[in-house]
């Protein structure tokens, strides 16, 4: 398999993908990594730089085709998906799922409660809502806010608005932070670095999922 770490948790949050590594070599996954990684280009779609985008999916397919890509970003995740072509793709909440069923990672369970942000890329773009959850669950108590699913709030931060108008992806954040703390929960778990680095605040624990299983897992080689 191929671990495609994408541009924020290799360039910005590299702690995702030592988290994901680490899950990674505790289950036995066979996997790789391309040192040369270049963007998956989905910055390019949603912020309209089409032909740059398709110049981009161009180079990237002649290296990916014929993977089984895992991907640690939800925005990853849909764009190798669905604007690439013939790629086999999973993000890492649905590998990890499959691993716990598998009894290839072995978790205790917590008490914790933990709430979930619906990524916009991997929720309602791609349908993956019960997978996280599943992870979370084997863990910790879920307590969800309310709008969850196909109903979540953006974090933010997609679709350029992060960087052409910073004040309001930061009063988006502090709305779903606000919402995360409403449930009472200690930590606020997401499946994408773009939507962590949005939400991270001073008031509560913003974990990615891989960072979660880690810190909270209790899991151990045997």
């Amino acid at each position: 398999m191929l671990y495609f770490r994408g541009c924020t948790a290799r360039e910005k949050l590299i702690g995702i993908q030592e988290a994901t590594e680490k899950l990674l070599n505790l289950a036995g996954v066979d996997y790789h990594i391309l040192d040369d990684e270049k963007c998956c280009g989905s910055v390019l779609l949603r912020t309209g730089f089409l032909n740059e985008a398709q110049e981009q999916i161009a180079k990237n397919s002649e290296i990916l085709k014929g993977e089984r890509i895992i991907t640690s970003c939800a925005g990853c995740y849909k764009t190798l998906k669905d604007d690439y072509e013939g790629l086999d793709v999973i993000h890492i909440s649905q590998l990890l799922n499959q691993l716990i069923k598998e009894g290839r990672l072995n978790l205790s369970k917590n008490d914790l409660n933990v709430t979930y942000h619906d990524s916009c890329h991997l929720g309602r773009h791609c349908g993956v809502f019960d997978e996280p959850r599943d992870v979370i669950k084997s863990v910790a108590d879920l307590v969800e806010m309310e709008n969850i699913r196909d109903n979540s709030l953006c974090c933010g931060a997609g679709g350029g608005v992060k960087s052409a108008y910073p004040e309001i992806a930061s009063q988006m954040a502090k709305s779903r932070i606000e919402q995360a703390k409403q449930t009472g929960c200690e930590t606020l778990v997401t499946p994408c670095p773009f939507c962590k680095l949005n939400l991270s605040n001073d008031n509560l624990e913003v974990l990615d999922l891989t960072e979660f299983l880690v810190k909270y897992g209790g899991l151990n080689e045997s």
